[in-house]
């Protein structure tokens, strides 16, 4: 399978992988899901479920994207699925997953509580966990703040790997879009970096999408990612 085609032609983003999300105050949670993304199918050293919470825009979509970038680079079957999107497919779009080394589900808050669903999922659990795969699961809270109803899938949910991601703080914020900034080949300001979390709401996902607008912005008008600049933007948009 084509490392970047995923089953229901999902892509991975090119920009998700590990060495560009900034850890910050999450260095533990991500060295964790690197290693597990190196888990080779069969290994028996550890629960099969792992399961990744936090609140919106914290990174829990790069983190299971890049699970499965490092997981393909490796030549292993890997496959990621954005629940939200295909949760009105219903359980029957898991068919066949259990085949894979890593099954990353994001979104796990839009399917819980539906019986069809969750009865797909305990299948999916099982077997990964015959095959000796990983599954890897994302929500906005731990297993057991959601409204799973299937107590066998519950059970095995809560008794997995539960890491939680933490909102980075201003300085932490910073170094992530100068990073972003320094991969796509630009550089930000400490300065423009200030004022662009001044202005802007302050989470990861918004801050990030203007950057990338800024970027294209200044290749067009050969200018550098200035305070006098990103202002002109912010006035045209």
């Amino acid at each position: 399978m084509d490392a970047k085609q995923l089953p229901l032609g999902i892509r991975l983003r090119d920009t998700s992988v590990f060495a560009s999300y900034f850890p910050g105050r999450n260095r533990s949670v991500v060295d964790a899901l690197t290693a597990l993304s190196a888990r080779r199918a069969g290994a028996n050293d550890g629960p099969t479920c792992v399961w990744v919470h936090g609140a919106p825009s914290v990174g829990k979509t790069h983190m299971l994207q890049a699970m499965c970038a490092r997981a393909n680079a490796d030549n292993r079957t890997a496959a990621y699925l954005p629940l939200r999107e295909v949760a009105q497919l219903g359980g029957e779009v898991l068919s066949g997953y259990g085949q894979f080394s890593l099954v990353c589900l994001d979104d796990a808050e839009a399917v819980a509580g539906d019986a069809g669903w969750e009865r797909a999922l305990f299948g999916l659990h099982q077997e990964l966990d015959e095959q000796g795969g990983r599954l890897v699961i994302s929500g906005t809270a731990p297993p057991a703040a959601l409204p799973f109803k299937l107590a066998d899938l519950a059970s095995r949910l809560n008794g997995g790997v539960v890491l939680t991601l933490q909102p980075l703080d201003e300085l932490e914020q910073l170094a992530a879009l100068q990073l972003r900034a320094q991969l796509r080949g630009c550089e930000l300001p400490e300065e423009t970096g200030q004022f662009l979390l001044r202005r802007l709401p302050r989470n990861m996902a918004a801050l990030c999408t203007f950057l990338d607008e800024l970027d294209q912005a200044s290749l067009v008008a050969q200018r550098r990612l200035t305070v006098p600049f990103v202002k002109a933007v912010m006035k045209s948009a």
